[in-house]
């Protein structure tokens, strides 16, 4: 099969490990989960079992999909219980952060990203960074659950407009405001004829 024709199997979804004050943030993730595993997608996420990304995880396990949860050892107790880690799919536990988004990104096709902190803006950053630098082409989407992600992309705006974003052409995340649209954007953007070169060796380089 060539490269550029592989289907979308799994996705990597970064959110919150807080449910929110908005009680859509916590439905938005449950009602992902549940379309992804109706589409037979994978989720690979963070391994957290509350808030948002426990409602994404149990979404797709309630459903009958599959859950691979990559976390720090350090972060066990205190995005998860071992109890409820238990219940995933599978369970990767790595040495430290760093290697966790490496093999996060190693078990992705696309990447969603729901409400969340710092640690969810940084996660979605780096991965578009490596988009601009032409490191991947794999889908990015930011579901934009009630305007939550308009201050980043005016934010990215105001760089591009101050001649900061370089290969602006690269650095172009979908934003999707309804969360039922997202996985058949996926599917339709993997069904197009997608340049998928640069993806082979980016976990050496980077």
């Amino acid at each position: 099969m060539n490269e550029q024709n592989i289907p979308i199997r799994s996705v990597c979804v970064y959110c919150g490990s807080q449910p929110g004050r908005d009680k859509a943030f916590m439905d938005a993730g449950r009602r992902l989960g549940k379309s992804m595993a109706e589409n037979h997608l994978q989720l690979v996420y963070g391994g957290g079992t509350k808030g948002i990304m426990g409602a994404v995880a149990s979404g797709v396990l309630s459903n009958g999909g599959r859950v691979t949860g990559i976390i720090p050892e350090f972060l066990v107790d205190m995005e998860a219980t071992r109890h409820s880690l238990g219940q995933l799919s599978e369970l990767i536990v790595t040495p430290d952060m760093h290697v966790r988004k490496h093999k996060m990104f190693e078990r992705a096709d696309a990447f969603v990203t729901l409400p969340g902190g710092i640690g969810t803006l940084e996660e979605v950053v780096e991965i578009m960074t490596w988009a601009q630098l032409g490191r991947h082409r794999k889908p990015i989407v930011l579901a934009n659950i009630g305007g939550f992600w308009d201050p980043l992309m005016e934010l990215i705006r105001h760089m591009a407009d101050a001649g900061f974003i370089h290969s602006a052409h690269l650095l172009q995340p979908l934003v999707i405001d309804s969360v039922d649209e997202i996985v058949p954007a996926l599917l339709n953007h993997w069904a197009s004829k997608v340049d998928r070169d640069g993806e082979g060796d980016i976990i050496d380089k980077m």
